[in-house]
């Protein structure tokens, strides 16, 4: 699912110097790759948390689950074109779609916590304490995500600096929170 091309740009090296300017050249694709996996790997440590909440199943919850898994397979592609056009004058509908694909993200977490709640998923009532609060953050995600798709229309530097403020937030939280068996 990962599949961000990374190549030394096309020419020849013939010293340490242009080998070192050709890896200068491909540091936003790298990063494109680092934050890539990131996102994907947050995104699989929630949804492994998350599942555990539930103990049944529903249409409406496969459906959600899906589409949040559908933003995780598309999620290289934004990510490529953002380490692509990130200092170029293209900037802007990179860094939007990269953020729009993660307001996306955060619909999916909110539709499966709506399907779990609903469809009376949960394994109790901790758990469903915990789905409550998954969905409430997907809708902060998702405001969030949406004013900075805004923002990036004429700040797109900066909003890729702030994107991955968020995600190196979102990972050492996750790192340090105590994760309970929600019986």
């Amino acid at each position: 699912m990962l599949i961000i091309e990374i190549r030394l740009p096309p020419g020849e090296i013939n010293s340490t110097i242009d080998f070192w300017n050709a890896l200068g050249h491909i540091a936003p694709s790298i990063y494109a790759f680092l934050l890539s996996f990131a996102v994907i790997l947050i995104t699989w440590v929630n949804h492994h948390n998350s599942i555990k909440l539930v103990n049944k199943s529903s249409v409406a919850f496969i459906y959600a689950n899906g589409f949040l898994l559908l933003t995780v397979v598309f999620f290289p592609f934004p990510t490529s074109l953002l380490g692509e056009h990130l200092f170029s004058d293209h900037a802007s509908p990179a860094v939007i779609l990269y953020v729009s694909t993660m307001a996306l993200q955060a619909v999916g977490w909110i539709l499966m916590s709506r399907a779990s709640m609903k469809g009376n998923l949960a394994k109790s009532t901790k758990a469903a304490a915990q789905i409550r609060n998954n969905g409430k953050f997907g809708y902060f995600a998702f405001a969030l995500y949406a004013v900075c798709a805004v923002v990036a229309i004429r700040f797109p530097l900066t909003i890729a600096v702030v994107t991955t403020l968020i995600w190196i937030f979102w990972l050492v939280w996750g790192i340090s929170i105590k994760h309970e068996e929600m019986n």
